[in-house]
C-alpha cells in the first residue's frame, strides 16, 4: 500500500516538472523607448509656442467676503476664477471625437485625463489656507481652453485705520502665474467681468476693480518679471455702531460736566466730584475702545477724540480749583467772571476741536 502511494507521488511531481519545462519562455527585454503616445503628449506640458507670450484672459467673480480682520490686516473671501487661453495643440475635430467640446470635471479628470499645460495661478499675498473646491476644464474645437475653479482664501492687505471709525479701505487679492515671466505668459483682464452684490457686516461695498500689472519676482522665469492679476474691493465702515456706543454718549457727558460752571462756587467738592465722574467715564470708554481696536502704532481719530474729551474734563478740575482759590481770597467778582467765560469757552472749544479734527482727518488722510 505504501509502495503504491510513493509511486503516485513521484508521478505527480514528474508531471508538474514537465509542465514547467514546456511552458517556460525566455524573459522579455524591458522596453526602454517611450511609447508613441507619451512622446506625443510630452510637448503638451509646456506653454504653447507662439510669436509672443501666451495671453491668458482672467476674470474673478467675488461671491462673498466672510471677514475683515483689522488685527491681522487680512480678509477672507470666496469666488470663482476663470482662465481662458488658446492652445493650437488641443485643436480637434468634433465629428471624430463625437462631441462639440471636451469637458474635464474634478481633480481626477483634470489631472489624469487631460495631461496638458495650464497656467497655475497662486495668491501672492496669501495669509492662510488657499482652498480649491472644484475645477472644470472646457476644451473647444479651435483650441480654446477655459479653466474654471472655485477658491476660498485669506489674503493679506494693508489697512489704514487713521480715520477709524470713518475709514475706507481697499482690499486687494493679487494672483500670478507661478514660474513664468511676462515674456512667456501674460495675464489680461477679460472685458466682460461681473461682480455679484456683496454684503459684509459693518462694512459697505463702494466699488470693485480688476487690473493686470507686472511685478519683480526672482522665481518668475528667465527675466524675473511676473504678470499678475489684482482684484480690489473698496469698502467703507459703517460708523453708526461706534457713533452710538462711544461718540454721541461721550459728547453728551462732556457737555454735562461743563455744568460745573453754573454751580455754586462755595460747593467746590460737588463741582470736583462732577468733573471726576466725567474723567472716569472717559477712561472707561478708552478701555472699551482698547478692546475693539487692534494694536496699532499710530494715532487714530477715535484716539484723538477720547484724549480731547479727557483733557477738557481735566481742564474743568483745574478751573474749579482756581475758582475755589479766588473765592477763598474774597475775589468773588473775578471768580464769577472766570465761571461766566468758561461757560462758553469750554463748549465752543470742545466742539470746535472736534470739527477741526474731522477736517484734518479727511484732508490729510
Amino acid at each position: 500500500m505504501n509502495k503504491r502511494i510513493s509511486i503516485a507521488v513521484v508521478m505527480v511531481v514528474a508531471i508538474f516538472c514537465c509542465a514547467g519545462l514546456v511552458g517556460a519562455q525566455p524573459l522579455a527585454q524591458p522596453n526602454t523607448q517611450p511609447s508613441q503616445a507619451a512622446t506625443s503628449d510630452y510637448p503638451l506640458l509646456t506653454p504653447p509656442e507662439d510669436d509672443g507670450p501666451v495671453v491668458v484672459q482672467v476674470s474673478f467673480e467675488i461671491q462673498d467676503i466672510d471677514e475683515i480682520n483689522e488685527e491681522n490686516e487680512t480678509f477672507e473671501f470666496t469666488g470663482v476664477l476663470t482662465l481662458k487661453w488658446h492652445d493650437n495643440r488641443q485643436v480637434f475635430d468634433p465629428t471624430v471625437v463625437g462631441a462639440k467640446e471636451k469637458i474635464y470635471q474634478g481633480d481626477y479628470q483634470f489631472n489624469e485625463l487631460s495631461p496638458s499645460w495650464f497656467p497655475q495661478i497662486v495668491l501672492v499675498n496669501s495669509s492662510g489656507p488657499f482652498e480649491q473646491q472644484g475645477v472644470v476644464l472646457r476644451a473647444l474645437p479651435d483650441g480654446t481652453q477655459i479653466l474654471i475653479s472655485k477658491i476660498s482664501a485669506v489674503a493679506k492687505t494693508e489697512l489704514n485705520l487713521r480715520r477709524f471709525p470713518f475709514d475706507r479701505q481697499r482690499l486687494q487679492a493679487v494672483f500670478e502665474v507661478l514660474g513664468f515671466d511676462h515674456s512667456e505668459v501674460v495675464l489680461q483682464v477679460e472685458e466682460e467681468t461681473t461682480v455679484n452684490a456683496l454684503w459684509v457686516p459693518q462694512w459697505t461695498i463702494t466699488g470693485t476693480g480688476m487690473s493686470a500689472q507686472d511685478r519683480a519676482a526672482s522665481y518668475a522665469g528667465r527675466r524675473g518679471i511676473a504678470s499678475m492679476f489684482v482684484v480690489s474691493v473698496d469698502v467703507r465702515r459703517v460708523s453708526f455702531y461706534i457713533g452710538r456706543l462711544v461718540i454721541l454718549p461721550l459728547i453728551v457727558i462732556v457737555l454735562l460736566t461743563f455744568s460745573v460752571f453754573w454751580m455754586d462756587r462755595a460747593s467746590l467738592g460737588d463741582r470736583i466730584s462732577v468733573s471726576f465722574i466725567g474723567i472716569l467715564t472717559a477712561v472707561a470708554y478708552q478701555v472699551v475702545m482698547n478692546d475693539i481696536m487692534p494694536r496699532i502704532g499710530y494715532v487714530t481719530w477715535i484716539d484723538g477724540f477720547l484724549n480731547l474729551s479727557f483733557l477738557l474734563m481735566v481742564g474743568t478740575v483745574i478751573i474749579n480749583l482756581v475758582v475755589g482759590r479766588l473765592d477763598q481770597h474774597k475775589r468773588h467778582d473775578v471768580a464769577h467772571r472766570v465761571d461766566v467765560l468758561c461757560r462758553w469757552i469750554f463748549p465752543i472749544t470742545y466742539l470746535g476741536l472736534i470739527l477741526i479734527s474731522f477736517a484734518v482727518m479727511f484732508l490729510r488722510f
